[in-house]
């Protein structure tokens, strides 16, 4: 079998279970001739248990318009909401706080992260989540 050529790689985010071929779908899959309403169908199931959640996908899109796409885990300033139970950031960080988050919270999404970190070990994961958190003006401890 022939390899398939690589023609190009498209990031989005999505909320899990509920994308349609509206953009943001459509303006990124439509220029490369790719299917709309066939990645919508495969990513609304692989998602459907995760519902509520925004899932990164990077679609692999090869030249006979073919494609592939593997799921991310959700971005971390999502995660760190949703453990404090806030609406967002706060908005001047060094000044204010938005919330707080526990150790254990911490270490929980430092876990759910770690395949999609450049961290070698989880004291480095919760390192890098903190640091996420203080800059959404999130206390930890």
């Amino acid at each position: 079998m022939a390899k398939r050529r690589v023609s190009a790689i498209v990031k989005i985010q999505l909320p899990a279970g509920k994308a349609t071929p509206a953009p943001p779908v459509g303006t990124a899959l439509g220029p490369h001739g790719v299917s709309t309403m066939e990645f919508v169908k495969q990513y609304n199931a692989a998602t459907e248990d995760k519902q509520g959640q925004v899932i990164p996908v990077e679609i692999t899109i090869f030249d006979d318009r073919s494609f592939s796409f593997v799921l991310k885990t959700p971005p971390t300033p999502f995660l760190i909401r949703q453990a404090a139970g806030l609406e967002k950031g706060a908005k001047t960080t060094g000044k204010e706080t938005a919330g707080t988050i526990t150790d254990g919270q911490l270490e929980e999404i430092a876990k759910v992260k770690m395949p999609d970190l450049n961290a070698n070990d989880l004291e480095a994961a919760k390192a890098q989540i903190a640091g996420t958190a203080r800059s959404m003006g999130v206390k930890v401890g």
